[in-house]
């Protein structure tokens, strides 16, 4: 199950704010470093703080409605909900859909988004039928929005059968599998890691149907894709 992660998004956003934190440019620059790689390394204890201040920031600076205040309460919900902080992270995540239904519109990809994160944290916690029609809307945005063949459509199907798999409605997921399967190919390649994700999560579903033959060969395929990046990137 994916997340759509916000962290470069926002502090991209943060970094071109004309007052405040960029009046401190270099301050920030080293801060932003430093919250990336705490988040990237697991030490959300570490970042909480700095959503925190950056939210309040926020909803000074542009008001408690704003798209980037959203964005920042994403942000903050996800770190929460990564280190399995559910019952802090729902209300954020909450409040960011909100917002942004309101001010951008309840058919915007960044909507599409916060009801992923929300239905990922539904999934975690057992929620399926919270988490299963939040799915599907965020589906349908991302195909009107960025027609059928875009990465985040291949997202949302690689959610939603993973929903599907989770409660052994196999033959639900296997078609959104395929289908996930073939648009991140087409779109990111065939040797992207996002592409071993869809291989191992398919073959997952083969060997639940007793199909272990046609697991194994997706399972061979996804087994050298990792090998490969993790050969031109060892630290991954």
């Amino acid at each position: 199950m994916f997340i759509r992660p916000t962290l470069a998004l926002v502090l991209a956003i943060l970094w071109l704010w004309p007052a405040g934190l960029h009046a401190q440019s270099d301050a920030f620059l080293e801060a932003s470093r430093r919250v990336t790689a705490l988040y990237e390394s697991g030490h959300y204890e570490e970042v909480i703080p700095f959503w925190r201040n950056a939210l309040e920031f926020a909803e000074k600076e542009f008001g408690p409605n704003h798209p980037t205040t959203a964005s920042l309460l994403d942000a903050l919900a996800q770190t929460h909900h990564a280190q399995g902080g559910y019952v802090d992270a729902e209300p954020l995540y909450k409040r960011s859909l909100a917002i942004g239904e309101k001010a951008l519109g309840p058919d915007h990809p960044d909507v599409a988004a916060s009801l992923n994160n929300l239905a990922a944290l539904y999934f975690a916690r057992g929620r399926y039928e919270a988490a299963e029609p939040l799915h599907k809307r965020a589906l349908a945005i991302y195909e009107i929005a960025f027609g059928p063949d875009h990465p985040d459509v291949a997202l949302s199907l690689n959610n939603l059968a993973g929903l599907y798999s989770d409660r052994g409605r196999y033959e639900a997921a296997e078609p959104l599998l395929r289908r996930a399967l073939a648009v991140w190919e087409k779109a990111l390649g065939p040797d992207h890691p996002s592409v071993a994700i869809a291989l191992e999560n398919y073959a997952a579903v083969l060997r639940k149907t007793d199909r272990d033959d046609e697991a194994v060969k997706l399972e061979v395929r996804a087994k050298a894709i990792r090998a490969k990046h993790a050969g031109a990137n060892p630290a991954n």
